[in-house]
Parts: C-alpha cells; sequence; structure tokens
C-alpha cells in the first residue's frame, strides 16, 4: 500500500469509526490557478450522510455534494492535478499528506485539532484555539473563575484567529523537529503566550519561543507569567529589533512593530533564512516622509488620508516584493476585521523551493519607486 492508498484508507477509517471531522486541499500545484483550496465536511441531504466539498476559487466559491466513493475519486484527481497538500482532520488524529514537485509523497500525523464533530447543516462551526489556561488570568482575559472577562472579548477573538492563521501556515510549512520561534516587538506577550501554549500543549510541537520587547517592565512581566505558567521554552528579552541575532529562527513573527522595525523584523528573518516570515506592519512613515516636498502627479495623492494609505500599500508591496527576490512566495492578507483596527494587513512570506526571476522583480521595485518618487526603501537599505 503507497502513501495516496493509505491516506484514502484513513478517510474510510474516520467515516466508518464516525471520526471524519473535515478535509482540506492546500498549496495549489500552478500559482496561477484559480482556484485557491478546496473544503471538505459531511453533510446530511434527504437523511443521506454526503461529502460536500467547497471550491474556493479567487472570486468566488463553489458546491458540489458526493457519496464516499465518489468523494475518493473526486480527490483523487484534486491530488493528481491541481494540489500537494491534503490534510484529514478526526477526533482522533490530524493525517497529511504532501506531494513535492517530483511527485514524491509522504504521510504525516499529528494530535487531533478537534475534539467534535462539526455539525451536518451548512453553519459554519467556529473552532476555538485558546484553551483555559492560566495565562489568559495573568494577563487579565479572564477572571479568577475562567470567565471572559467582557472588555477582553475583542482581544480573544483576535487570538483565536491568530492561532488559526498560524496553525494552517505551519501546516503546509516544512520545518525542523525543534522550531524557533521569535516574536518581534512581542508587547505584553498576549499573541506570544497564546502561540506558545497552542503549540506546546495542544499541537504539542517541541518549540523554543523568544519574546523581543524594548519595553524592560514588559519583559519583566512576561518572564513572571511565563515562569508562574511552567513555560519552560518561552522567555523575553529586552532588545532592540536591531541588535537582536540568534543563530537560527526558523519562524519569525512581528505584529505591529512600528514603522522600520518591521523592515528590520523582515531583514532579520532573511539573513536567518526563515522558513516563515509573518508581519502585521505598522505606522508606515518611511516611504511617505521619503516623498515629502516632492510633487506627485497621481490626483489621489492630493489628499492627506488617500496620501497615507497609498503609501501603505507601497511600503508593503515593496516589501513582498523584496522578499519574493529572496526566493520567499507571499501573500498579504486582512489579519482581524476594520471594526477592530484599520492596522489589520497580514503579510506572510514561506520559504520557495523555485529561484525566483531577480531582474523581473527588481523592474517591478523601480517602476513602483518612480511612480510615487521614493528615493529609497529602509529594508533594501538594510540588505545592502
Amino acid at each position: 500500500m503507497n502513501e495516496t492508498q493509505q491516506f484514502f484508507q484513513e478517510i474510510k477509517q474516520a467515516r466508518t469509526a464516525d471520526t471524519f471531522v473535515k478535509l482540506t486541499l492546500s498549496k495549489p500545484i500552478r500559482k496561477s490557478a484559480d482556484l485557491e483550496n478546496v473544503y471538505l465536511r459531511e453533510v446530511e441531504i434527504q437523511k443521506e450522510k454526503m461529502i460536500s466539498f467547497t471550491y474556493r476559487f479567487k472570486t468566488n466559491d463553489q458546491v458540489k455534494n458526493y457519496s464516499l466513493d465518489g468523494a475518493i475519486d473526486e480527490l483523487a484527481i484534486l491530488l493528481n492535478s491541481s494540489f500537494r497538500i491534503a490534510t484529514l482532520f478526526t477526533l482522533e488524529k490530524d493525517v497529511a499528506i504532501r506531494i513535492n514537485k517530483k511527485g514524491k509523497t509522504s504521510i504525516a500525523t499529528n494530535p487531533p485539532t478537534f475534539s467534535d464533530k462539526l455539525p451536518v447543516h451548512h453553519d459554519k462551526h467556529k473552532v476555538k484555539r485558546v484553551s483555559d489556561s492560566e495565562f489568559l488570568f495573568h494577563l487579565g482575559i479572564k477572571d479568577k473563575q475562567g470567565k471572559l472577562i467582557p472588555k477582553m472579548a475583542d482581544k480573544y477573538k483576535q487570538i483565536n484567529k491568530y492561532l488559526e492563521i498560524i496553525d494552517d501556515l505551519l501546516k503546509s510549512t516544512p520545518l525542523p523537529k525543534k522550531v524557533n520561534i521569535v516574536d518581534m516587538g512581542s508587547g505584553k506577550g498576549y499573541l506570544t503566550f497564546a502561540l506558545y501554549d497552542f503549540l506546546r500543549n495542544t499541537r504539542q510541537l517541541d518549540i523554543q519561543v523568544t519574546g523581543i520587547e524594548l519595553r524592560e517592565e514588559l519583559v519583566t512581566y512576561c518572564n513572571e507569567v511565563a515562569k508562574k505558567c511552567g513555560y519552560s521554552s518561552l522567555s523575553f528579552i529586552s532588545e532592540r529589533i536591531e541588535n537582536y541575532n540568534a543563530d537560527r529562527i526558523d519562524v519569525l513573527i512581528a505584529l505591529h512593530a512600528c514603522d522600520t522595525a518591521t523592515d528590520d523584523a523582515i531583514y532579520k528573518g532573511l539573513r536567518s533564512k526563515s522558513s516563515l516570515i509573518i508581519c502585521a506592519p505598522c505606522c508606515h512613515k518611511q516611504v511617505r516622509q521619503s516623498v515629502k516636498g516632492t510633487t506627485q502627479e497621481n490626483p489621489i495623492l492630493k489628499y492627506g488620508i488617500f496620501q497615507e494609505r497609498q503609501f501603505e500599500m507601497v511600503t508593503d508591496t515593496i516589501r513582498a516584493l523584496i522578499l519574493e527576490k529572496n526566493q520567499y512566495n507571499t501573500k498579504v492578507f486582512e489579519f482581524i476585521s476594520n471594526e477592530h483596527t484599520r492596522k489589520n494587513v497580514m503579510l506572510v512570506a514561506t520559504k520557495a523551493s523555485k529561484s525566483p526571476n531577480i531582474e523581473a522583480i527588481e523592474a517591478k521595485i523601480e517602476g513602483l519607486k518612480k511612480e510615487y518618487g521614493v528615493a529609497e526603501h529602509y529594508l533594501e537599505t538594510r540588505i545592502d
């Protein structure tokens, strides 16, 4: 029995044992493909259980329902022609099959993400990844009785969304057995503690997490909380991002590091050849200030608020292009809803296997800089 047959057997066994939760197809073979993901789950139609396929295209979703045999046949076609990764979620374990560019297949098994089955109707089921851990009390998110403090509800939603994003990214990113994670600009550590607790205690990964924060009082506080919680592989250091050095950074995180601190963090990730770089940029001042006094022909830039937003996009686009130039695949998406904060863009870069077209990317960067009168981007100067 080969790996693909083994994977399909896992699906059939999960259905027979009634432990099947869902299945996700990710990492399209062709980057230009309109079909980005396919999600499978059980549904009940006229009292008969079926497998529902949600095909997520760039502009819309399409849904089709199959019998178990039909689902296996369709899944085989999709794995052969469209996707490199399929992840099966059951109540007993998660099973992922990966197919590399040479057609070599491998299977990995992890502890279960879900403790309950999804409903068989079409309403979405939100999976909370934040456990009832002690750090939630120490950080003021829950009270002593374990109840969520009302004013922290938005923060709690943000943590769950963050863990959902990180979980999906890590499942599709090759990493060493022991993963070294550095969170640059960790602040009070809400997301840092949540990430450590989830990866160590729920996903049972071998990790070392380091939070970098300039404010010594926050570093002292976070180290005390980590000690109280018994988080022996979580520590915080008082250091400027640009001065921090580590032998190896597998996953680099920089959420809302102000202005060029985001670039300093990205540079550290590039220098370490990190497998995964995750940024939520903030306070885009450098590019905007560099064009002061320059006459802008674009009428949109006549108005201050539009100019600010436009240069935020220019700054982050150049960051993404620089990452691509350094052999990363990039994507930019909304982190959390605008109702919580306007600083909600997340830039993610994963190490690519294919060498980039450096000349073409450089031409795009120079074209953007010329169009907007940008003399230089700080990240370029850091690399140079």
